[in-house]
Parts: structure tokens; C-alpha cells; sequence
């Protein structure tokens, strides 16, 4: 299947916490959206890879995603060598996808980073002709994916662009519910942590409204993008007032 648009989280909840409105918003103007969890989160505190598997499928019909994959890398302790950038190139190969979402180049979380930094080298070896990769035996195509934006997670980072997400937060807020271990559950008999308390998916919202106000809508999602990004038009642009 091929994908106009693939959002790369290293854990699952990574993309529903950080570019979930945008997968909303694009699915809703009839794009094909697809998300792949680089790892199953399996050192998480609360919860196990079974279970946030099982929430990770909640969330994806939540977000009516058209495919989504989880590579089983070992979290905390994947790479950025060539294995690991194999398993991302045939990720891109398989999908085909015009844009690439990742996680953000910096970040409270080292995975983070770390997968960042992965998917920008993956994603311009994948558009080279002599590294080949397979799928149910057969060599995939090249595809090199025209842009590579990041979201942006639990630090603050200033973002080159802003998509307005005003009209399914409250999807994008229930797809992050899914994972019920995770996020404002204190009745589990699970350690307390970072994530798990009802003012960290506040500051999620909190975040959402301020970089909305920055382009006068609601709520919004912030990226990043190393490549400058052109419009064929000025149409494109929100109308705010001056």
C-alpha cells in the first residue's frame, strides 16, 4: 500500500502524543496515513509490549490509520548502523510514502533523538539504487520520501511550521486515552511516573492551544523541517487577523 504520508515514533504513543491531530486532519482530507513504532515501548514502567500493543491497535482505529507496523526494535538500545537502517529503508521502500513525520532531533527521552537522527540518514539511503532490500522475497524499488518534518515532543522547541489540528483534538486527545497504562490512570497498581499524572496530558493540551494562538486558531501541532519549504500560492496560507 502505498502511503501519502508515514509517521516514524520510536515507542508506541510517541505519534499520538506529538503529530495525531495532523494523521486526523489528512486522513479527513482523504490522504492515506500510516504510523511505525520502532520499538514496542517494552521498558516502559507501567504496562508491557502485550499490553501496549493491544492499546497502540485502540489508538491506530481511533485515528483510522490505513496501516500500522511495529519494527520490534529493542528499546532503549537500537542504533543508528546499518542493520537498523535497513530495517527503516524497507519500512520506506514498502510504503512509499511523499512525507515522513519522525521524532523530535532532541529530547527528554534519548531514543528520541536518537531515532531522528535514524530516520534522516534511512530516509536518504533508501532513495539509493545499490543498497537493495527485499520484501516476501522480491527487491523493493528505491523511494526516497520528499520531505522529512519532526514533531516536536515533551521539550520545547521552536517550530518552522504549524498545522491546525482545531477540529479533531478532542480525536487526537482520545487516541493518547488509548493507552490506558500509560496516561491519567491512578487507580492501576502501577508506579507512578513522568507521564502517568493528569498534568502531563494537560501540558499536552496546553501546548496544543499555544501553538494555536500563534496562528490564531485553537490548537495546533508544531515541526520541525531542515529543508525550506515552498507554497505554489498564498491560498495555502491561514488567514489570521492582522
Amino acid at each position: 500500500m502505498k502511503l501519502d504520508i508515514l509517521a516514524f515514533g520510536a515507542h508506541p504513543d510517541d505519534v499520538e502524543l506529538s503529530c495525531a491531530g495532523t494523521l486526523l486532519v489528512e486522513k479527513k482530507n482523504g490522504k492515506k496515513v500510516g504510523v511505525v513504532d520502532l520499538t514496542q515501548g517494552e521498558l516502559g514502567t507501567r504496562g508491557s509490549a502485550e499490553i501496549r500493543s493491544k492499546e497502540a491497535a485502540a489508538a491506530a482505529a481511533i485515528l483510522q490509520l490505513d496501516v500500522r507496523e511495529n519494527l520490534e526494535l529493542p528499546d532503549g538500545f537500537f542504533k543508528n548502523d546499518e542493520a537498523h537502517q535497513r530495517r527503516i529503508i524497507q519500512a520506506i521502500r514498502k510504503y512509499q510514502p511523499e512525507i515522513v513525520l519522525c521524532n523530535a532531533p532532541e529530547d527528554r527521552h534519548p531514543d528520541h533523538g536518537r531515532s531522528a537522527q535514524l530516520m534522516e540518514d534511512a530516509v536518504f539511503l533508501a532513495g539509493l539504487r545499490k543498497i537493495e532490500t527485499t520484501q516476501d522475497g522480491q527487491i523493493q524499488d528505491v523511494w526516497r520520501p520528499s520531505y522529512v518534518f519532526n514533531y516536536i515532543q515533551d521539550r520545547y522547541l521552536h517550530p518552522n511550521f504549524l498545522i491546525d489540528i482545531s477540529d479533531v483534538m478532542e480525536q487526537k486527545l482520545a487516541s493518547i486515552r488509548a493507552y490506558s497504562t500509560q496516561f491519567d490512570s491512578p487507580n492501576l497498581n502501577e508506579p507512578q511516573t513522568y507521564i502517568s499524572t493528569p498534568d502531563f496530558l494537560e501540558s499536552i493540551i496546553y501546548r496544543a492551544k499555544m501553538y494555536g494562538k500563534m496562528i490564531g486558531v485553537k490548537y495546533a501541532e508544531g515541526y520541525i523541517s531542515r529543508k525550506m519549504i515552498g507554497f505554489n500560492n498564498f491560498d495555502a496560507l491561514i488567514k489570521q487577523n492582522t
